[in-house]
């Protein structure tokens, strides 16, 4: 089964995070549990907790469904000590933060070297963060996110992810999240059949397919290898909509959260009511109409 969902808003407070994917038809979630662009957040209320995980219970979201995204400030193979000791101290506090609300992963960039760090220096750097952070906190894996690789920034290529992942002390508690949108622009062809096939034979060799935790399905606004990071809304981009039929029929996918972070949160419900429409759709069948057809995307695109 496919667990399609969106990133949902905390206004009000993470309790209003259920609430708002029960709204949209949503199977599973993301959220920010806390300010997403400050080092710290103020504490979560204790009545906030608990209603958070009695709607989750009342609109059937397990934690295997939920995927927290920590703060865009952390980089955690910072060249700057300063930075790295805060990304350090606010990634601890994301993690202690699932541990509040009962959540089992937290999605994040894996880090930049900011170009005054070797790649090698800067993975092992995440590495050696990660497990300072898995050695304070239980039950919460830590999912790094692919990226589209642009600027300094690591984990666009398997390799990397796969450096960071041997690093790791407890492989237990360490995940992959692939953003459909990043590893296009990172240069990864999921829009063949054949790229398709083989991108995801590479996944299994270099990092092993155990480790795929969620993914977040996004249409590109750029070409395959632009290295730049613009989401797009189905249908808008350059994914095309055979790849998403595809996706949505490989059961390798199934019992994960898989997360919209496309631009238009006015048409997420229906982006979900066409995913699942994809499901039963025979190969070579006519695509339905794109949601991306129902509304104009805004101008400001997410980059998550």
């Amino acid at each position: 089964m496919k667990y399609i969902g969106a990133h949902v808003s905390v206004n009000g407070g993470v309790a209003s995070a259920p609430l708002e994917a029960s709204q949209i038809g949503a199977k599973a979630f993301a959220l920010f549990t806390g300010f997403s662009n400050r080092w710290t957040s103020k504490a979560i209320p204790a009545e906030q907790i608990d209603l958070f995980k009695e709607r989750c219970e009342t609109f059937g979201y397990s934690p295997e469904v939920i995927l927290p995204h920590d703060n865009f400030l952390i980089n955690l193979g910072s060249p700057d000590p300063e930075k790295l000791a805060k990304s350090r101290k606010s990634f601890l506090d994301e993690m202690k933060r699932c541990e509040q609300l009962g959540l089992t992963m937290l999605n994040f960039h894996p880090g930049s070297h900011l170009r005054e760090l070797s790649e090698e220096e800067c993975l092992d750097r995440i590495a050696e963060s990660i497990n300072m952070t898995l050695e304070k906190t239980k039950g919460v894996t830590a999912v790094l996110e692919t990226t589209a690789g642009q600027g300094s920034n690591l984990g666009h290529t398997f390799e990397q992810l796969a450096r960071i992942i041997d690093g790791v002390d407890d492989k237990t508690r360490i995940g992959v999240c692939l953003d459909t949108c990043h590893s296009y622009s990172a240069g990864y062809d999921l829009a063949t059949k054949e790229g398709y096939d083989e991108t995801w034979r590479q996944f299994d060799e270099v990092i092993g397919a155990n480790y795929l935790r969620a993914l977040h399905l996004n249409d590109d606004l750029r070409e395959k290898g632009s290295r730049i990071d613009r989401h797009a809304s189905l249908g808008a981009g350059t994914l095309g909509g055979e790849f998403f039929a595809r996706l949505m029929r490989d059961p390798r996918f199934d019992d994960m959260p898989i997360i919209l972070e496309t631009p238009n949160p006015d048409i997420w419900k229906e982006e979900i009511e066409w995913l699942y429409s994809l499901e039963t759709l025979e190969e070579g069948a006519e695509l339905p109409v794109f949601p991306y057809t129902l509304a104009p995307v805004p101008t400001k695109t997410a980059n998550l």
